[in-house]
């Protein structure tokens, strides 16, 4: 993490071993937080990540329902379900999980 030329004191060799501790569980908790991130993803079903996918490109409910050949009142509620199961509070915010774990799609 640090290189420390001799001599050295004391004081800068602590300061570079918190340093690098602190670097480290900053790196954990990131890490952490993308495994539990994707295991949400994963508890997706298909059609959700389906709906969510089309979300993320922008499309109304109703233009959703209508790709999919679903009631609007189905799209609502995969896209509830979606954004309680990924602990979304909005859709820009899911989007930015899906930019984070890499599962956006291309656009319809």
């Amino acid at each position: 993490m640090d290189f420390l030329s001799k001599p050295f004191r004391d004081q800068d060799m602590i300061d570079a071993v918190i340093a690098a501790l602190d670097n480290d569980a900053k790196r954990l908790g990131a890490e952490r937080s993308r495994h539990e991130l994707r295991a949400c993803w994963h508890s997706l079903t298909p059609r959700e990540n389906e709906v969510v996918q089309h979300v993320a490109a922008g499309l109304m409910n109703k233009q959703i329902a209508a790709h999919m050949g679903i009631a609007e009142i189905t799209v609502k509620i995969h896209r509830g379900q979606a954004m309680r199961k990924m602990n979304s509070r909005s859709v820009a915010e899911l989007v930015r999980m899906m930019e984070a774990l890499g599962v956006l799609q291309d656009s319809h």
